[in-house]
């Protein structure tokens, strides 16, 4: 499929005299997992909210599938969304939870045993919410964004919590989801839970400092990654 999955198009978020964003545009195209990279405040969770309407942006714009949020027929066919700081009814049941966002979502009944057994906690179904492990919590996140069979995720920090068996698990996940054709945004502030997933990265700290293939941010052989990343954000506060 040509063109883009999602478009963010000269995005500025301001409260106040204190600018969240400014002037962020960048695109991710079909069928890729684009890293959305940055320090803790560097507007990232903001960026995300606003491409699904959560919050209102001062200035521009941002489109999924070609159209904005509001305008969509079908948002959860369109985009499921996970964000760090979404609640759980913690005395409901993992399935109970799930129910609810099917029937938010217009989806068929079939298809809350479908997300459990995709993110591994069909054995935990009955279980309550609140005895859930954080990793577990991040996977019924998960569960619930993919409940409307989307074409798009985004995802904010989706790692937070997990074990390193549960991240190793997370990229396979994401890699199998892109491989069918799925597109992936996923925000993180750590560089180590992006680079071996990632197709692209975008690096922001309020504007955008860098678009592309993570390779490209090393020009030299005695550069690192990390050690270029670091510098790279370092360079935008001065």
């Amino acid at each position: 499929m040509n063109g883009h999955a999602i478009e963010v198009r000269g995005l500025t978020k301001r409260y106040g005299d204190r600018a969240a964003v400014e002037e962020l545009s960048f695109a991710v195209p079909y069928g890729s997992i684009v890293g959305l990279l940055g320090p803790n405040g560097a507007g990232k969770s903001t960026t995300l909210r606003t491409i699904v309407g959560l919050l209102k942006p001062t200035s521009g714009d941002s489109l999924i599938d070609g159209m904005p949020f509001s305008a969509l027929a079908d948002p959860a066919s369109h985009v499921g969304v996970h964000m760090d700081g979404f609640g759980f009814e913690g005395g409901i049941t993992a399935r109970r939870h799930l129910e609810i966002c099917r029937l938010a979502a217009g989806a068929p009944r079939g298809r809350v045993d479908e997300v459990l057994e995709e993110v591994g906690l069909a054995a935990d179904a009955r279980r309550r919410v609140k005895t859930f492990s954080t990793g577990m919590t991040q996977r019924l996140g998960l569960a619930a964004a993919l409940i409307g069979s989307p074409r798009t995720l985004i995802l904010d920090e989706p790692a937070n919590g997990l074990d390193p068996d549960g991240i190793r698990w997370l990229r396979r996940f994401l890699r199998g989801y892109s491989e069918r054709g799925g597109t992936v945004l996923i925000a993180s502030h750590q560089l180590a839970e992006l680079e071996q997933v990632v197709d692209e990265v975008v690096v922001i700290k309020r504007r955008a400092l860098f678009a592309g293939r993570l390779a490209d941010l090393v020009t030299s052989d005695a550069d690192s990654l990390e050690s270029k990343y670091f510098d790279l954000v370092e360079g935008a506060s001065a």
